[in-house]
């Protein structure tokens, strides 16, 4: 949704204080944050996870296996595997230590229950694989929900609801303090903000609000003194700039890194690694609430925050995979002991990973500097993408070089036949180190389609362009045929192509059943319009695409994504299965637990 992902401000040294270098050798426990071991190891990360055949395994082997039995049965409800093989929906299914055990008839499991067994009652409810959002900024996330308050689109779907959001903000404040937001949408919720506007706030507070691309921003003019922006500034290094109105003053708006950091560095406090460690120990519960188990954040992780990562995934949270961006690669060095390439490399005693290495391609379709083949609608203009074709080319080559598969960022159809192109180039078709993936594949063109699966590579969708910006996209970027295949998920099924579905958050909110109920409704819920029901799709498959394989997409799959013997028992309850309530309801449905490893970390 944003122009560059969640752009760099927020991984900028300046923000940041008592953070060590990562450690060299790459040895667990010298790193950042404080949280202790967990009380008992429930995986041992550095190992392969056992392979099953079949969905079930015979009572008499899981005995031999399980010596004890199971630690956990949950049967009464619909348990539903997402296996490619064997049964649809199974009766029970057996957990001992952070591994599944068995699954089947209740029968099959019943020989596995001893004195210890505790017996999980589903009550009618719907056992699935964990969610798994392969595309989310998981530590921005985290740190905008502690440090900024949301004032985006779902929270205030209005100007005028927005308007009072902020006053109350105002009012719990001490004198003072600054009103830091984020998510604004200006093309949801009414346009640019203006210094007039949040004046009309407070002219004493200084008041700073970040657009959701995370590029924009706007601020009162409490905040322009206090940032010191003198009357006769230009266009700062890396193209910072201020907004202006027809009288030549400030208008209030900040565009760019190097103009928001004017306000930043004296608007928030320094991020030290006990405000890392409490925002992401707040995320894990907010994001086990929504059903997710693993999260995938690309590029945004930085190396120095690696080994604190590792600990504070020890136990009780959710699995975290990253990735590095190209510019930090070499920070993955360290690490090398633990693998790369077709799988991910997995830290012992840990749920974080590292899979891949992501390059930014182009921008956003929204701003209109995601680069197309094609002018934006009632334009000249296609946008441009952010490397040369050549240079592209140079960049996905040294990311081979190193073992990695490459995951680009592509909103625009141009950026990503450059970006194929480059692909091809490297590695070939269906190479060894690995699945390499397009990230959003907005506008992607049937052609791109075809070939990326003769490549092997694949496509995530943010499904939630659809949900929030559908119509926009139809009325004022694109047109109603090409918008008509924006995200074209319903394609990729005709193609035997598969794919995923991500959030991209903070981009977009999160909640992988809000992808789910729109990849197989396409509504918009700006004006309840259907754009591109072409490329609807069923229930089964918009759950493969945030379990099964959005484990494959981030070299999992052997390991998490689907409920089998010898997998991970990575688990989600529902209080309504998504296969039979209505289509447009399937974002309603409550989680009731989460589990990651066998263990509880949700209801």
């Amino acid at each position: 949704m944003c122009r560059f992902c969640v752009g760099t401000l927020f991984t900028h040294k300046s923000l940041y204080t008592g953070w060590p270098k990562a450690h060299p050798n790459g040895a667990a426990g010298t790193g950042l944050l404080q949280a202790s071991p967990s009380r008992r190891n429930f995986m041992a990360l550095a190992g392969a996870a056992a392979s099953a055949t079949g969905l079930a395994i015979h009572p008499r082997d899981a005995r031999a296996q399980a010596q004890a039995g199971a630690d956990f049965i949950f049967r009464g409800g619909t348990i539903i595997p997402v296996a490619s093989t064997g049964r649809q929906r199974v009766e029970a299914l057996a957990v001992r230590g952070s591994k599944i055990l068995a699954l089947g008839s209740e029968a099959d499991i019943a020989g596995l229950k001893t004195s210890a067994t505790k017996i999980i009652d589903l009550d009618g409810r719907t056992l699935l694989p964990g969610f798994i959002d392969p595309h989310q900024h998981t530590c921005f996330v985290a740190l905008f929900a502690e440090l900024l308050a949301d004032v985006g689109y779902v929270k205030y779907p209005t100007r005028a609801d927005l308007m009072a959001g902020l006053k109350a903000l105002d009012a719990k404040l001490k004198p003072g303090e600054w009103l830091l937001a984020y998510d604004f949408d200006n093309l949801l919720q009414g346009g640019d903000l203006s210094m007039a506007e949040l004046d009309g706030i407070s002219k004493d507070r200084p008041i700073f609000v970040w657009y959701i691309n995370m590029h924009d921003g706007a601020a009162n003019s409490a905040a322009f003194k206090i940032a010191q922006i003198p009357d006769d500034v230009g266009v700062l290094p890396g193209g910072g700039h201020f907004g202006r109105g027809p009288d030549g003053k400030f208008n209030g708006l900040v565009y760019e890194e190097s103009a928001m950091l004017k306000f930043v560095t004296h608007a928030m406090p320094k991020i030290t690694p006990a405000i890392f460690e409490k925002a992401l120990t707040d995320y894990f519960k907010m994001s086990a609430a929504l059903g997710n188990t693993t999260t995938h954040e690309p590029g945004t992780i930085q190396p120095d925050w690696i080994e604190g990562l590792v600990k504070l995934t020890a136990s009780g949270t959710g699995r975290l995979s990253a990735s590095l961006q190209y510019d930090e690669m070499k920070g993955a060095d360290p690490y090398k002991q633990y693998g790369r390439g077709a799988k991910a490399a997995l830290f012992p005693n840990s749920r974080f990973s590292l899979f891949g290495i992501k390059i930014i391609g182009d921008g956003s379709n929204q701003t209109e500097t995601g680069a197309q083949t094609l002018p934006y609608l009632n334009t000249d203009q296609k946008g441009a993408p952010n490397y040369p074709p050549e240079k592209l080319k140079e960049m996905v080559a040294a990311i081979k070089a190193e073992g990695w598969p490459v995951q680009i960022h592509c909103n625009g159809d141009a950026t990503i036949d450059y970006a194929l192109d480059a692909i091809e180039a490297a590695y070939g078709a269906n190479p060894p180190t690995g699945l390499n993936r397009i990230e959003h594949s907005t506008m992607a063109r049937p052609d791109q389609l075809k070939r990326m699966k003769a490549l092997g590579v694949e496509p995530t969708f943010l499904m939630n362009h659809v949900f929030f910006y559908g119509a926009a996209y139809r009325d004022q970027l694109f047109g109603p045929e090409r918008a008509a295949f924006m995200d074209p998920a319903g394609a990729c099924v005709a193609d035997g192509l598969p794919f995923t579905l991500h959030t991209d958050g903070p981009c977009s909110p999160l909640g992988p059943l809000r992808l789910v109920q729109t990849a197989v409704t396409r509504r918009c819920i700006v004006d309840n319009s259907v754009v591109g029901p072409d490329q609807a799709i069923s229930v089964e498959d918009a759950i493969k695409a945030i379990t099964s394989q959005a484990a494959i997409q981030i070299g999992q799959g052997d390991r998490i994504g689907t409920l089998e013997a010898g997998k991970e028992a990575d688990l989600v309850l529902l209080e309504q299965d998504p296969f039979k309530v209505a289509p447009d309801a399937i974002m309603d449905i409550k989680v009731s637990q989460t589990w990651v490893a066998g263990e509880k970390i949700f209801g």
